[in-house]
This record gives structure tokens, C-alpha cells and sequence, in this order.
């Protein structure tokens, strides 16, 4: 099992509160196993939508922290004297902590097309041997 870790420690922010978190100590983790398709597969067909649309809540938390933590970030940077710099290196920590979030989310989608055309052909093969049955 492969653990891919984005820390925003490194950045060297003691404690940014915001609404009590510490981002100076979260991390985003990825762990590519539980989105593996094998996973989706396993659910039967009516628990795959709910399963996903979790998955994009759960997303979705993860990339508003990101975000939020960005916006301190970048709010700090305007009270030092190199404010270009410091804006770069906000820009590139967020980039790296949302870049496993685009990975989780790309994941989830393809998930989703093929949950979706296995539907549609179960679908379509219904119709088939409905079609077979009338004269």
C-alpha cells in the first residue's frame, strides 16, 4: 500500500487557527487503495452513488481547509517585505496539497463512468431480451 503525505509543516507556520484547527500540523494523506476500482466494484449497484458522493463531501472538506489555509496563508504574506516571494511559495504549498485532492477526484470520476455504462448496459440488455420474448 502506497501513502503519499503533503505536509503543510514545512512551510514553517506555527498555528493557524482557523475555526480551531492547527494546519501547521495537518496533513493530507492519499491512499490510493480505497479508490481503487476494485473497491467500487465489490458494492452492489445501488450503494456505488452514495459511496461516491461521499467520497466528494469527504473532497470536498479536505480542498475548503486547503483553501482556507491558503487564504491565512496569503493574507500573512502581505505583512512581509518580499510579498512576491512569499506569494509564490503559498501558491506552490497549495498547489502540492491539492494536487493528491485532483488525483482522489479524477479517480472518483472514472469510477463514476464506469459504474454509469455498466448501468446503461444492464439496461440495454434487458431491452434485448424483452425484444426476444414478443412475436
Amino acid at each position: 500500500m502506497m501513502l503519499r503525505v503533503v505536509s503543510l509543516a514545512f512551510l514553517g507556520i506555527a498555528t493557524m487557527g482557523l475555526q480551531g484547527v492547527s494546519f501547521a500540523q495537518t496533513t493530507v494523506q492519499f491512499d490510493p487503495s480505497p479508490f481503487s476500482l476494485s473497491a467500487v466494484d465489490s458494492l452492489d449497484g445501488l450503494q456505488v452513488p452514495e459511496f461516491i458522493a461521499q467520497q466528494r463531501q469527504s473532497l470536498a472538506m479536505q480542498r475548503d481547509a486547503v483553501l482556507r489555509a491558503d487564504t491565512k496563508l496569503q493574507a500573512d504574506c502581505w505583512q512581509k517585505f518580499a510579498v512576491n516571494a512569499c506569494l509564490i511559495e503559498a501558491r506552490r504549498v497549495r498547489r502540492q496539497a491539492l494536487d493528491p485532492l485532483t488525483q482522489r477526484e479524477l479517480v472518483l470520476n472514472e469510477q463514476e463512468r464506469l459504474w454509469k455504462t455498466e448501468q446503461r448496459e444492464k439496461r440495454l440488455q434487458g431491452k434485448q431480451f424483452d425484444n426476444r420474448d414478443k412475436p
